[in-house]
Order: C-alpha cells, then sequence, then structure tokens
C-alpha cells in the first residue's frame, strides 16, 4: 500500500511538472515574434538570407523577418541608415564605407566573396580588343573598361588588379555607364574595350559571340565582396535581436555552404545535401530559372567569417581614390563580436 501510494505521488507529481513544462512551452510559443527588416538584391549571394526566411531560421529564433528588396548595392545602406532596415546584406562600396565613417553603419558578418574555382565576376574583351591584343586580365592596363559607377565594386576589382600587376586605376580608361545593362550595351556596341560582369551576364556574352572571357576575378585577385551590417546603434540598443538575427543567419550559411560550395579533385562543383531544395528557394526569391540561379553561387563563408585584412585594404584604397575620408580607422567599420570572430 505504501508503495502505491508513493507511485501515486510520483506519477501526480510527473504529470504536473509535464503540464507546468508544456504550459511554458505554449506560452512561449504563443508569444508574438519579434520583427525585423533586411535590405537585400534579388542575387543568389543573397541566398543565405532567403534560405533563412523560407526555412524558418529566423522564426526559430523568435523572429518575424521581412525582406525589402533593393535594386542596387548602395540603396541597401542608405536604407539602414534612414532606419528602414534594420540589417542589409549587399557587396561593399566606397559608398558604405563613407557612410560607416559616419557611424551609420557598421559590418557584422560576412556574405559572399569572389574565391578561386567560384565563377562570381568575368573578365571580357570585345573580339576587337581581343584580336588587338587583349589576351589576359593584365592586358586591361591602357583599355576602356565598363563600369557601373566610380566607388562600386567593379572600381575595387579593377583596383585589385591594378595592385597585383604593378600598375594604377589612373592607367585604366573606366567608363561609368550606371548599370550592368548600359555596360552591356556598350560592350556590345564596341565603346569600350572590356567589361567586368557578374558570371551569368559574362557567360551570356560570350555564348552570344559578343566577346572573349579572359577569366574570373575570383582566380585572379580574391576578395571580400558582400557582408552583413546593421547600424552601431540598432548593436547597442537591440544586441539581443542582432544575436538571433547571425544565429539564424549562420545556420543558412552553413546549409548554403554544404550545398553548394563542395568541389571535388578536378575543381568541379559537387553538389551537397539539399541542393535542389535550397536552389529552388533563392530561384524563387531571384525570379529567375535554377540553372541560371545556380550560375551565379557565390562562395560563402560557412561561419560567416570576414576577410578581414581585405576590409581594411578596400577602405585603404578607397581613401587613395579619395572617395572615403583619410581619417577613418578601416578597422572601426567592423564589429564582428556577435558572429564570433
Amino acid at each position: 500500500m505504501t508503495m502505491a501510494r508513493l507511485t501515486r505521488r510520483a506519477l501526480i507529481a510527473t504529470t504536473g511538472a509535464v503540464f507546468a513544462a508544456g504550459t511554458l512551452m505554449s506560452a512561449a510559443l504563443a508569444q508574438p515574434l519579434e520583427k525585423a527588416t533586411v535590405g537585400v538584391l534579388a542575387l543568389s549571394s543573397s541566398g543565405p538570407i532567403f534560405i533563412a526566411k523560407a526555412k524558418g531560421y529566423f522564426a526559430k529564433e523568435g523572429l518575424d523577418v521581412e525582406l525589402k528588396m533593393f535594386t542596387s548595392a548602395q540603396q541597401v545602406p542608405v536604407a539602414v541608415t534612414s532606419g528602414d532596415v534594420d540589417f542589409g546584406v549587399t557587396g561593399l562600396t566606397a559608398g558604405f564605407y563613407n557612410l560607416a565613417s559616419k557611424g551609420a553603419v557598421t559590418i557584422i558578418a560576412a556574405q559572399s566573396r569572389d574565391e578561386p574555382g567560384f565563377p562570381l565576376s568575368a573578365y571580357l574583351a570585345t573580339n576587337a580588343a581581343y584580336d588587338a591584343g587583349l589576351k589576359t586580365p593584365a592586358d586591361l592596363k591602357g583599355k576602356r573598361v565598363a563600369i557601373t559607377t566610380v566607388g562600386s565594386t567593379f572600381h575595387y576589382m579593377i583596383g585589385l588588379l591594378a595592385q597585383k600587376h604593378g600598375f594604377t586605376v589612373k592607367d585604366v580608361t573606366m567608363v561609368p555607364l550606371q548599370d550592368v545593362p548600359k555596360m552591356v550595351a556598350a560592350f556590345k556596341g564596341g565603346q569600350v574595350d572590356a567589361i567586368i560582369a557578374p558570371s551569368t551576364v559574362s557567360r551570356q556574352l560570350v555564348a552570344d559571340g559578343a566577346g572573349k572571357m579572359l577569366g574570373w576575378v575570383g582566380d585572379e585577385t580574391p576578395w571580400q565582396l558582400g557582408a552583413l551590417f546593421t547600424a552601431p546603434k540598432t548593436m547597442k540598443d537591440r544586441r539581443p535581436l542582432v544575436e538571433k538575427f547571425v544565429r539564424a543567419y549562420k545556420t543558412a550559411l552553413a546549409e548554403y555552404h554544404a550545398a553548394f560550395n563542395g568541389k571535388d579533385a578536378a575543381g568541379n562543383m559537387v553538389k551537397g545535401p539539399g541542393y535542389d531544395e535550397l536552389l529552388t528557394i533563392i530561384a524563387d526569391a531571384t525570379k529567375q530559372k535554377p540553372d541560371i540561379a545556380a550560375a551565379g553561387l557565390p562562395y560563402v563563408d560557412p561561419q560567416a567569417r570576414l576577410l578581414v585584412d581585405d576590409v581594411v585594404n578596400q577602405v585603404k584604397f578607397w581613401q587613395s581614390e579619395g572617395q572615403v575620408d583619410k581619417a577613418l580607422d578601416p578597422k572601426s567599420v567592423m564589429d564582428l563580436s556577435v558572429a564570433g570572430q
């Protein structure tokens, strides 16, 4: 009888504990998600953000994240500065560093980068320029090269190439044309000798017989193309939000990396776990066919680690170009504490 009473008491106690735990869990689940916004471009390089949203990684962290789409890299840090979005993820430009110099934005984790073996950005020569001797990226010295704008990622790619081969940006005639479609039109019309273009664009130009491929930026001059960033005020006043966002982002980065960044001994891409599912998410978000989206998949670090030395080099380059205040300390544009770097 005594044993029976103890057993019943234990059962009642256990049942009560389980009920209490279930009640607490239900209450936690019932709490509204914290809202956050992130500015992105409709590009494959934004893939980890699309994955984190579609697979519920933000929601698991208690966040209701809204994606706001932009059409140019410079629009995103401006939106962070104005408070239109809480986070931004896109390519790093002189404009970004100008905002950082004013204390408006800070880098908190890595996004995509040009890496050897990953065809993200290509150098192309027109057929006429190629026939006249423009055979390698080093031969761009003295040539007319189409870019979007002064201060753009394309501008920095030329700067990196010049640093490697012993010439300067002034040895290249950069032709700013505002956007990629206008760059392509100038290339096809022979108004420039060369272009640096995204993978999908460059492959199409070669397929159309409009020019010759000279090489890939990732093979020639690897660099940190993009980053995740926020406002310093957000880091200070809403750090728990930032921590939740970065945790979800890193989960998606690791999944993206496993699916897309594997290579075999010959350097060919090996489809990893979840490849088809994740590619479908990215293709839907970018409104591209899966094979087109796949052609532009960049390298990402699975732990969101930033190429700090390259970011420092970027700032110094823009300072030398007169695009960024020379008083800016390059390392002050980064706060990698949440990412664990």
